[in-house]
Order: C-alpha cells, then structure tokens, then sequence
C-alpha cells in the first residue's frame, strides 16, 4: 500500500515527459514505419531492437561505458555539455558495442530468441500436420455436428488459453491453437477481429500467470521482489483483467466497433 501523493505539479508532468520521450518515440516509429509502409511488422521489431540498443546506451546511458554519466554538470553551459555529449558518444560508439554490458545483453537476448524459435519451429510442424491431416476440418464437423453454438466455443477457447497460458510462451500458445479454432470460429460465425482479440488477451493474463508468467519474472528482477509478492501484488489486476475477457467475449461490439467503423466489416472467404 503506497501512500497518495500531492499533485507534483504541471513541471513535474513537462520533465516526466522529457525523459520519457526517447521510450515514446518508440511507438512512433513502429506504428508510422509499418501504416506507413516503411516495413513490414516483423521488420519493425528489428527496427525498434536496434534503435531500442542505442538509447539504452547513448541517450538514457542504462548500459555501456557512458553508464551514469550526467548529460550535463553542475553549472555547465548548454553548448559545452552539448559538445561534451557528442564528443563522449563518437568516443564510446565502438567501445560500447563490445562492452561487457552489450555482451550480457546480446546473451541473454539469444538465449530467449533461440527458446522461441525452438517452439515456434515445433509449432509450424504440428501446424503443418494439422493442415494435412485436415485435423481442424474433423474438429469443425464435430463440433457443429454436436451442435456446440458459438458461445459455448468461446469458453472452451477462453479455458484451452487461460489453461495453456499458465505454462507456455504466448507466441508459442497462439501458433499451437490459432490453426485449430479459427476454422471452427469461421465456421461458427465469430468475427475473426473478435476472436483475435479474446486470444490478445488471454495472452495478457498468461504473461502475469505463475508458473511461466514473463511479466512476473520481469517484475521480480526490477523491484528485487519476491515472485510470491509480485504474484499477490498482481493478482488484483488479473482479476480486473478476467472481468474485461468476460466483457469482450460475450459483447463482440467492444472488440468490432472500431474496426468495423474505420475499415468496414472483415470479410473471410
């Protein structure tokens, strides 16, 4: 339980949004590189990993060999500190990709990279073994045969990701399932905007689920919290989080309205 803070003021929200603004470009680059064709969605992830690296080490300096050195000292003058600034960044440029901290960071991030493509490799097979097996197909003609309407569908795909989620990798999850229910969703005349969303998330509430929660693990590492006390602190907004699963998957306009107001209505033949 924290205490409630006085309002800090208008300076306070002006400087917050200073430092901000590197991490808030991020976005913008993203979103305005892939609406406006620049490149493609998965080259936007490489896009915004390296320009990602370089903040962390030049602009923010949370890593690197400019790790907590002030942009500007004590009584320094705008230009000298600018002037320093640059001089230190061309200095360290090389160094600070060979750094311990850059090593560290490329490990671990390959540790991670190589962990998804292993699923994501197993699961583009069982996808594909699926496919020529026909296998969702079979499961289609069941369960319209069983007479299952759409809603009961959708609490069976709401438990299938809540249960999974609880211990696989989001992406790997939505690679395994995706190839199965959307057929039967199609089939069943669920809007495939709708149903995307309900997995999104569901894949939400996976990261903040133990035992494999990401987001859990994350949170743990940054507050030097105990994962038990990041669980209880983040079982509050789980549950606001199932309140909101309930809502968008029994009122699709929720998920549709705004798509449907800009794009018009998704069509799937």
């Amino acid at each position: 339980n924290l205490p409630a803070q006085p309002f800090a003021g208008a300076g306070e929200i002006w400087d917050s949004g200073k430092d901000a603004f590197w991490g808030l470009l991020l976005i913008v680059i993203i979103l305005g590189g892939i609406y406006g064709g620049v490149f493609t969605p998965t080259e936007a992830a490489a896009v915004a990993a390296v320009y990602a690296f370089f903040v962390a080490l030049f602009v923010y300096r949370d890593m690197g060999p400019l790790k907590e050195k002030r942009w500007r000292h004590d009584g320094e003058g705008l230009i000298v500190a600018i002037l320093r600034n640059i001089s230190l960044t061309l200095i360290y440029f090389v160094p600070g990709m060979f750094h311990r901290d850059t090593k560290h960071t490329l490990v671990e991030a390959g540790k991670v990279t190589l962990m998804l493509m292993f699923i994501i490799a197993n699961a583009l097979l069982f996808a594909h073994v699926l496919t020529t097996e026909r296998i969702p197909q079979m499961i289609t003609e069941t369960i319209i045969a069983a007479g299952m309407s759409w809603w009961m569908f959708l609490i069976v795909v709401n438990l299938l990701l809540l249960a999974g989620g609880q211990f696989m990798e989001p992406s790997g999850l939505l690679l395994i399932v995706a190839p199965i229910v959307f057929p039967i969703a199609i089939e069943l005349g669920i809007d495939p905007i709708h149903l995307g969303i309900i997995m999104v998330v569901n894949m939400e509430i996976g990261m903040i689920t133990p035992p494999v929660g990401l987001n859990l693990f994350v949170t743990s590492s940054i507050t030097k919290m105990s994962l038990i006390e990041v669980v209880r602190a983040a079982t509050p907004w789980m549950l606001i989080l199932f309140v909101f699963l309930i809502l968008i998957t029994y009122i699709a306009p929720i998920s549709t309205f705004l798509p449907n107001l800009m794009f018009g209505p998704e069509i799937v033949n």
